[in-house]
């Protein structure tokens, strides 16, 4: 049964879903890769049916084997090319960790940045995620919108950089006081 639950998080289907859950299919059920419904419906950035488990008590920080949650699979899909800013933004809500680390320390904010989706850097910046944390190779969240010359992701972070005191060679500011870092994206919005 919790193989038709995989299903309909993955489809977006809620009525499905709903009568999974109904059934007594339990949102903490895990597939083959040790993903929950949660993460597969994230993914696919699907409002309706990311709520509905929220609300069945799916935990919103579960990890896949490999550091995978909820969060980080909405941050950033690299199969759609975007990130799901609305499904962030419950998840953050119901208290996922805005920087959990998947394989090699990436956070969500470096899948945002490094696939380019502004709105979702932007809103994981103003939620207080860390844009100073290094993955394990010792590259941040600008470094890899650098890389790929997203210049909305890369002005967004370096304003919240320079909130924190970080001066543009990279070197801190001692006489800053450190703040969380706000920033307001006045670009138009990019569609994917």
């Amino acid at each position: 049964m919790s193989q038709e639950l995989f299903a309909a998080a993955r489809a977006g289907d809620l009525a499905a879903l709903q009568t999974q859950l109904a059934a007594g299919v339990s949102p903490a059920a895990v597939d083959e890769a040790g993903e929950t419904a949660l993460m597969l419906a994230a993914q696919g950035g699907h409002v309706a049916v990311v709520k509905a488990l929220i609300a069945a008590g799916a935990d919103v920080n579960a990890a896949s084997p490999q550091g995978w949650t909820a969060l980080a699979k909405a941050a950033y899909n690299g199969e759609t090319e975007r990130g799901y800013v609305e499904v962030v933004e419950l998840l953050a809500d119901a208290g996922a960790n805005l920087d959990a680390r998947i394989f090699f320390g990436i956070t969500p904010l470096m899948l945002a940045a490094g696939g380019g989706d502004a709105s979702v850097v932007e809103y994981l910046i103003n939620r207080g995620a860390d844009v100073l944390t290094p993955n394990e190779g010792g590259r941040t969240a600008r470094m890899m919108a650098n890389d790929r010359f997203y210049v909305d992701v890369i002005n967004l972070l370096t304003e919240a950089e320079r909130q924190l005191g970080v001066q543009e060679d990279g070197s801190c500011s001692s006489t800053k006081s450190v703040v969380k870092p706000q920033v307001v994206n006045l670009l138009k919005p990019t569609t994917h």
